[in-house]
């Protein structure tokens, strides 16, 4: 178990439970009450640090290197049916995106997300989860796919941002984001977008625009992370902190301003202490969201679509004085 560090009181805890566990295994000594009362005082301990976390420490739990990543859920909810389809027919297969055809409880869903690494060889394989253009256009033509067969897509998001590279920005990188904005606000078939994890810039929003964008509890989604928006204001990363606050990125920021449609619990410590209870929870949000979308017809979701997109922040207008 990987530990941050706000959680260093948790770990001095749990060490003392495995040393308890450790004299109850090796003699004859009955320490149960005390292996009950530290556990209990674990539980405590939990609830009171979790429930008080600040922007930034959510953040890092949001990149914590035991989170489960897209294929992990991807995996558990299709019982490892996942038939991955390649390339974006121009330049080439981009790993940081996939997707592909599965089937969960019988029913059959376009599943596309990003896809980070666990270690070096992994990461830079991937890409650090960070997608070229080939990989939004990949994306695309999934989306369209499923468009053609009458079947849900469902996107996981969890990426530091679309690729910043020279060669990206020489193939298009922000055209085919906004290609997929375009393309995904008029969709005919339900659209359902998880936030796993990071939920960075134009990375994020080109396989971002849904029926529904559920954010998971400990996630983060906005124009850019706390690191780079430091950077920028105050020329340091010291003031990270100070910037997750100020960028209101949090699952509980994003629903109360209504740029996300829900928050998704996560286990207590977050999605990492209990995979399965987290991919079971998302199993369920899927269908029941999925269910109450193909409920309507395809012309009833894509004005509900644009309209939630349409209502999203304020405009104003300037007014020129008169002369």
């Amino acid at each position: 178990m990987t530990y941050l560090d706000f959680e260093k009181p948790i770990e001095d805890l749990e060490k003392e439970l495995q040393k308890l566990n450790d004299v109850a295994a090796k003699s004859k000594v009955d320490v149960s009450p005390s292996i009950k009362q530290l556990e209990d005082k674990i539980l405590e301990t939990k609830k009171k640090i979790y429930s008080e976390l600040t922007p930034w420490q959510r953040v890092q739990l949001s990149r914590h290197a035991d989170r489960p990543y897209t294929l992990d859920y991807i995996n558990y909810l299709t019982n490892n049916s996942f038939f991955e389809l390649h390339g974006d027919r121009t330049v080439k297969d981009d790993k940081a995106m996939i997707g592909g055809w599965a089937e969960v409880d019988g029913k059959t869903f376009m599943f596309i997300g990003q896809q980070k690494g666990r270690n070096t060889k992994e990461r830079q394989f991937r890409n650090f989860g960070m997608p070229n253009p080939e990989g939004y256009r990949k994306a695309l033509r999934l989306m369209k796919q499923a468009e053609k067969f009458n079947k849900p897509i469902v996107t996981f998001i969890d990426t530091p941002g679309a690729y910043p590279g020279l060669e990206a920005e020489e193939r298009g990188q922000g055209e085919a984001i906004a290609r997929n904005l375009l393309e995904m606000a008029q969709l005919t078939v339900p659209v359902i977008c998880f936030i796993i994890g990071e939920g960075a810039s134009g990375g994020a929003l080109g396989i971002g625009v849904g029926d529904r964008v559920l954010m998971l509890e400990n996630t983060w989604y906005s124009v850019i992370s706390p690191e780079s928006c430091s950077s920028i204001l105050w020329r340091s990363w010291n003031f990270k902190e100070k910037a997750a606050e100020a960028l209101k990125l949090t699952a509980i920021d994003m629903a109360s301003h209504k740029l996300v449609d829900g928050i998704v619990p996560e286990p207590l410590g977050g999605a990492h202490n209990d995979p399965t209870a987290m991919f079971e929870t998302v199993k369920k949000e899927i269908f029941k969201h999925v269910n109450q979308l193909e409920s309507m017809n395809a012309e009833q979701r894509i004005a509900k679509r644009i309209d939630k997109y349409c209502a999203m922040g304020h405009v104003m207008e300037a007014k020129e004085e008169m002369a």
